[in-house]
């Protein structure tokens, strides 16, 4: 694994400067309990997301985020870090999967 190295301006960044096997590094991320029991409810109600109780007795021994919300982070940081706003214009194609 290498550290990656892009452009220096977003806006000539495109898929092809990202490097196989590049790493990025992300600033932590801090999530308080209430929004992690919000999203679960919401959209991943398994009960080690949203029962502190029931969670205490699953294999992690307590709440843990979901790993969609935990998807949702990580697309944040890229949007606001590596996407350009020029080269990356949303998800063409999803309609046919």
């Amino acid at each position: 694994m290498s550290k990656a190295k892009l452009p220096a301006s977003k806006e000539e960044w495109f898929f092809e400067d990202y490097k196989r096997d590049a790493v990025f590094e992300f600033g932590p991320v801090e999530v308080e309990e209430e929004e992690v029991l919000k999203f679960a409810r919401r959209y991943d109600p398994q009960p080690f997301h949203i029962d502190p109780e029931a969670a205490k007795k699953s294999p992690y021994k307590g709440l843990i985020a979901s790993g969609w919300q935990t998807c949702a982070f990580v697309m944040r940081e890229l949007v606001e870090h590596y996407f350009s706003p020029v080269s990356s214009l949303g998800s063409p194609g999803i309609d046919e999967l």
